[in-house]
Parts: structure tokens; sequence; C-alpha cells
């Protein structure tokens, strides 16, 4: 029926929803943290974006390329970043994918077979794959971290909430499993 569309509009506002959270989680860090979350909210938005299916919004292609530019200078400090560890190589390799995936929405679309040996507006279907086997397992292995342990049970009544970073992360890799899948 409108399995597309629907799918594409729930995408586009649960990511736009884990962007609004990392943009109010901003507001509450300092420091790194502060930084990670600001880069983690312009992904949300840049997913949400993406994911609006194309007969309700369909940018001209200088606005993908406006987008790619954007995530590429995110691209950059997370790059230079990857030496001291943590989350950085993730934030670095969400970036370029997402680089990836506008400049592949800013390509016309393909008229025939005539260009062999360009990239497809389907994109390599090496790179594809490569990054399809990181996002899967990078939701394996955080699904795995956020689901209880076999001792833990419910925390104190009236306790602080559970941190919803993980989650968000969790969220922002399925996401870009989704929108990987389709291309």
């Amino acid at each position: 029926m409108h399995g597309p569309a629907v799918s594409g509009w729930l995408l586009a506002a649960l990511s736009a929803a884990t962007g609004a959270y990392c943009l109010a989680r901003m507001r509450a860090c300092s420091g790194g943290a502060r930084r990670a979350a600001g880069g983690e909210a312009l992904m949300g938005f840049g997913m949400a974006a993406m994911a609006v299916p194309a007969a309700a919004l369909d940018p001209p292609g200088w606005a993908w390329a406006a987008g790619a530019a954007v995530f590429a200078g995110a691209a950059l400090p997370a790059l230079a970043a990857v030496r001291r560890g943590g989350h950085h190589l993730h934030h670095a390799v969400g970036s370029l994918a997402m680089v990836y995936m506008a400049v592949l929405m800013a390509a016309p679309p393909a008229a025939g077979h005539g260009g062999h040996g360009a990239p497809s507006p389907s994109g390599i279907p090496l790179l594809t794959g490569v990054l399809l086997v990181y996002y899967a397992v990078y939701v394996l292995r955080s699904g795995a971290r956020l689901a209880p342990s076999a001792g833990a049970g419910p925390g104190p009544a009236g306790g602080p909430v559970p941190e919803l970073v993980p989650a968000c992360r969790l969220v922002m890799g399925l996401g870009m499993l989704a929108m990987l899948i389709t291309l």
C-alpha cells in the first residue's frame, strides 16, 4: 500500500526527534560531550532530511551537494580526533557515510547503461556493502549493550531515568542501516 512513503516518514520523524533530543542534550553538556551531542544532532537532522519521501520533497541537486559539504566539514574534526579514541571513529564513519549518500542523492538519475565504470546513483556496491556491515555490527553491539543483564533488576522507584544517549545512537545506527539498504 503506502509502504515506502510511510517508512520514509517514520524514519524522518524518528531521526528528527533524535536530532532534537541531541540538540537539547547539547545545551546541558560542555566540552567534548557538547561537541559529540552537536554532531549527533546534525546527523539526526540530516538523516531526517534524507528520509523524507521524494514525492513530498524533491530538492534540487545543489541542496544535496551543500549537505555533502556540511557533512564533509563535520567529518574533518572527527577524523582529526580519531587519535584520541572513543566515539570519534564512529562519528567520522557516520559523517563520511552521510557525504556518500548526499553525493548519490545529488547525482542525476542514470539514463540507460551508457555510464559503465562511473559510480551510479545507486552507489558503489563494495563501499555500500562495507558500510552496511559496519552499521549492522554497530547496531547489534549497541543493542546488546542496552539489553539488561541477567542479574539486573529494576532500579529504585523514583531513581534517575536511564540515559537515552545509547538509545539515540542505536536509533541513528538503525536509520543509517535502513537508508543504506535502500541504495
